[in-house]
């Protein structure tokens, strides 16, 4: 029997210390473990699932290691894992290649069924925001990684987890989606007078959303922090629905 499950989850935040960290790590662990591989496509993981992540090349982040164990397994049993770099997971490479995941470029559209998808993090997208796409241009060039690479793991990893932790304390983590107004909203708008898709669906601004972008639907999935939520697609059904 085909499989017909396809999980959306994202911003789960994995080493903030807001909230519990603990918790949070637990209840992302008990949502990969309720996967059912026998009955699930793909898992599309839509970024800042860590908050920080940089990989040297015989270096990677400490105490992910049920996470990392736990998204393989679900790869060697014949779930596809894909990843979308989030702004603060956005220094993602080989070491997911090695455990079955593919990373994948925002927006990245996919038909799962009858249904066609507009997949990715949602930052960046749509209108302004200039100095913001700049930085994320930046923190992406080549010769800037070789540059932080140079730093001592110690320093680095010091360093911007506590710009990264300093950043979200700094900033309310509750988010109030401006609708119509909202840029991402007005890139969906855009993007379905070109290219017609069923469903959009985002992370990166910490708050669920579900509105109608003409003949689609975007869907904007909130942080862990606030609470665990995901989405499920039944292709047989053709439902998507909330899971928590």
């Amino acid at each position: 029997m085909p499989k017909q499950l396809t999980y959306f989850v994202s911003d789960i935040h994995l080493g903030l210390p807001v909230g519990d960290p603990a918790a949070r790590e637990k209840a992302f662990l008990k949502f990969l473990k309720g996967i059912d591989p026998a009955e699930t496509q793909a898992l599309y993981l839509l970024g800042d699932i860590f908050d920080f992540w940089y990989e040297y090349r015989h270096v990677i982040p400490r105490g992910y290691s049920r996470v990392l164990g736990t998204l393989a397994d679900l790869a060697d049993e014949g779930v596809k894992v894909y990843f979308f770099r989030g702004n603060h997971d956005l220094w993602a490479k080989t070491c997911f290649g090695e455990l079955g995941i593919r990373i994948l470029e925002q927006p990245y559209v996919v038909k799962i069924g009858t249904q066609t998808f507009c997949l990715g993090h949602g930052d960046a997208l749509g209108p302004g925001d200039h100095v913001y796409k700049f930085n994320k241009w930046l923190f992406t060039r080549k010769w800037t990684q070789k540059l932080f690479s140079t730093l001592h793991p110690w320093i680095a990893f010091r360093w911007a987890t506590g710009w990264s932790h300093r950043s979200r304390s700094e900033k309310p983590i509750a988010y109030h989606f401006k609708g119509e107004d909202e840029r991402l909203y007005k890139y969906c708008k855009e993007f379905q007078a070109h290219s017609p898709v069923n469903h959009f669906i985002f992370g990166h601004y910490h708050c669920r959303v579900d509105i109608p972008v003409d003949s689609a639907s975007l869907h904007v999935l909130g942080d862990w922090m606030t609470a665990p939520n995901w989405l499920v697609f039944n292709a047989e059904s053709g439902a998507l629905e909330e899971g928590r």
